[in-house]
């Protein structure tokens, strides 16, 4: 993870969420007063957000002490991290910190479902289907939680969907068009669907070809006529449920959507130590 760039985007946050000032905090405590604030697991799942408690801390000026390393399987009611330092400095970065750590363990524990159910039979992968302003943590959590990462940006490879196609008016020309702006070290991923667009990417000499919204069979057959060259990719309408069955098409990848999009929050809480109750 580019750590420039998350404490940018932490100072951001941060900003976003005091304002001019914390006057909750700043009204109920003295400033004078120190303690603890500490991390704790509500549910099971996989942890992520090691990098952001970590950085946070520096922003803060508060000392921290992780007790669980990014990736781990957590229980309800472990000890994930501890904050100790001003009280009102806790109280004020709070918030942005749990926000984050929530999503990103969410999207890890997701991951790792998804993963699991894989088994090793085929690879899994997120897509740009992320939160602005969140890909690169988000993305980040896909690989904490067992996963790799699709493209991160437009610029790092070319995809030629459907839409591209329509205006270029063919899956050739697409491709040839894309070929000569693009140099030789990026991939060209063309999205297909029938038979016809399969063998027509083929002869085109794309690197990857993404089969979208088929089933198992209907994979299996397209699979044929696909040198083992050529990267398969498989996306649209696939679950964890139906997963099992995707994975044993003969492609190479999945991508999901859903691993960042539908993603729900692992509920994680923050104790203090030195207040009077915990925080909400």
């Amino acid at each position: 993870m580019n750590k420039w760039q998350l404490r940018q985007q932490l100072e951001a946050f941060l900003i976003e969420d005091i304002g001019q000032w914390d006057i909750t905090s700043e009204g109920c405590l003295t400033g004078q007063e120190r303690g603890t604030g500490r991390f704790l697991a509500k549910e099971d799942g996989v942890f992520c957000g090691v990098d952001i408690i970590r950085e946070m801390a520096h922003l803060l000026q508060v000392d921290v002490t992780i007790h669980v390393a990014e990736g781990t399987i957590v229980t309800q009611g472990t000890l994930l991290a501890e904050w100790f330092g001003s009280l009102q400095d806790i109280l004020s970065g709070e918030r942005v910190a749990l926000n984050l750590v929530q999503r990103l363990s969410g999207i890890a524990t997701k991951t790792r479902q998804a993963v699991e159910v894989a088994a090793g039979r085929i690879r899994i992968t997120d897509t740009r289907k992320t939160t602005p302003g969140l890909r690169m943590l988000e993305k980040h959590a896909v690989r904490v939680g067992g996963g790799y990462s699709h493209r991160g940006r437009l610029d790092d490879a070319v995809m030629i969907k459907d839409n591209h196609i329509t205006v270029a008016g063919s899956i050739t020309e697409a491709v040839a068009r894309a070929k000569r702006v693009a140099g030789h070290t990026t991939p060209i991923e063309v999205e297909v669907e029938t038979e016809a667009e399969v063998l027509e990417a083929v002869a085109a000499k794309v690197d990857i070809i993404m089969l979208d919204n088929r089933t198992p069979a209907e994979i299996k057959q397209l699979r044929q006529l696909i040198p083992p060259h050529i990267t398969v990719e498989l996306s649209g309408g696939i679950t964890i449920d139906t997963l099992s069955d995707f994975a044993d098409s003969g492609a190479d990848v999945i991508s999901l959507g859903a691993l960042t999009h539908s993603a729900t929050a692992l509920d994680i809480s923050m104790k203090i130590e030195g207040g009077k109750k915990d925080v909400i």
